[in-house]
């Protein structure tokens, strides 16, 4: 099993044994919370969320962390819990873990949704990525600015129980702060392998916010090209955390998709 893994521990199931579970992948630095306008909404179907290695209560203490570490998690997970088949859903590092997982386990999916992915970096946008992860390894805070990519102004602005929310979650010390570096430098430094990548037959979803400038409309587009059973939604006025922010429209077109 995974280092420390211990499914007591870092995981929540709400299961009628009637339907495949919704599985939620968070992404870098966050928690399973984050799920928390999907679990909700979507509370007529079996749904699972769970913490990441390294992340919320999940420990980790090796030294780097790699895709097929978090793969290997959420396979542990269901085999610990007994589930032959899923619906997954991704969001940024947590798609690149569900892409990972899909060209690994497609006989275990039923559906594949990825929302916020990054995919075909340019070299100026994977340099940006990589400049932030240099200022966190200098222990600069970037809270602040990552919320201003995740979140627009005025939604910041109308909920500010949101903004702390995320500004506790962002602001790390010692052995958390070491493991979010670790996922943030696997994020940053992520080259697509398009060959696996083509060769997923998953029926998938792809959602972008329309402000993302992180894991843009044009990224999701081209993705949904390469996957060959896709379709792509464009969410007007959301940025990186439109699950959040537009929580409704993502949620409706979520249950369209799993409900087709």
């Amino acid at each position: 099993m995974p280092h420390n893994f211990d499914p007591n521990q870092n995981y929540h199931s709400f299961i009628d044994n009637k339907t495949e579970p919704l599985v939620f992948v968070h992404g870098v630095g966050l928690d399973q919370k984050m799920w928390d306008s999907q679990v909700n909404s979507l509370s007529d179907h079996s749904i699972i969320t769970y913490d990441l290695l390294g992340h919320g209560k999940t420990p980790y203490n090796k030294e780097e962390i790699t895709l097929n570490d978090f793969s290997d998690q959420l396979d542990y997970l269901l085999k610990f819990l007994k589930i032959d088949k899923i619906n997954l859903v991704g969001f940024s590092l947590g798609s690149l873990i569900a892409l990972d997982f899909a060209s690994k386990f497609q006989d275990r999916l039923k559906s594949l949704t990825l929302i916020g992915t990054t995919y075909k970096r340019t070299e100026e946008q994977r340099a940006l990525v990589i400049e932030r992860f240099e200022q966190a390894k200098l222990n600069k805070p970037i809270s602040k600015q990552a919320l201003k990519r995740w979140f627009t102004d005025q939604y910041l602005k109308d909920h500010p129980e949101i903004y702390d929310q995320f500004i506790k979650i962002l602001t790390k010390k010692d052995e958390d702060h070491l493991n979010f570096l670790k996922a943030y430098k696997l994020f940053a430094n992520h080259q697509d392998d398009i060959d696996i990548i083509k060769n997923i037959k998953t029926k998938t979803l792809i959602m972008t916010g329309s402000g993302d400038t992180g894991s843009t409309v044009q990224m999701s587009k081209s993705l949904s090209d390469d996957l060959t059973n896709s379709s792509f939604i464009e969410i007007k006025n959301g940025k990186h955390l439109c699950s959040i922010e537009c929580a409704d429209d993502v949620n409706i077109n979520l249950k369209n998709f799993i409900g087709n």
